[in-house]
């Protein structure tokens, strides 16, 4: 499957976004889904992830009340909607695909992800 995540850009504190993940080459009702971040200097982190049905739905806790992960299997598209934004919260944000039911995916274990987007640069000013 190759992702491609959209939505991307600069704004200012307080602000909203919304992140789109597309996929194409296999349904992504075959995947459970996850979004992650890269501040600059930093890691990549986990965001938020997403089962297969969206039965079952996880944040890390600095995005906690703030992020919502949606997806839409019909349209091969994963969504992250970002909202009360904080200069904190930029970075680049990948989606990335699981294609096992088990492990620790779910809970954001970057190693577990098999398939990864290209990124999507988000810029939140003070």
């Amino acid at each position: 499957v190759q992702l491609q995540a959209f939505g991307g850009g600069l704004v200012q504190a307080g602000g909203s976004l919304r992140l789109s993940c597309v996929a194409s080459g296999r349904t992504l009702s075959t995947y459970h889904m996850g979004w992650f971040r890269q501040a600059p200097g930093k890691e990549r982190e986990f965001v938020a992830a997403i089962s297969k049905r969206s039965l079952a739905t996880n944040y890390a806790d600095s995005v906690k009340g703030r992020f919502t992960i949606s997806r839409d299997n019909a349209k091969n598209t994963v969504y992250l909607q970002m909202n009360s934004l904080k200069p904190e919260d930029t970075g680049v944000y990948y989606c990335a695909a699981v294609t096992r039911d088990g492990g620790h995916w779910f809970w954001g274990l970057i190693a577990e992800y098999d398939y990864w987007g290209q990124g999507t640069l988000v810029t939140v000013s003070s």
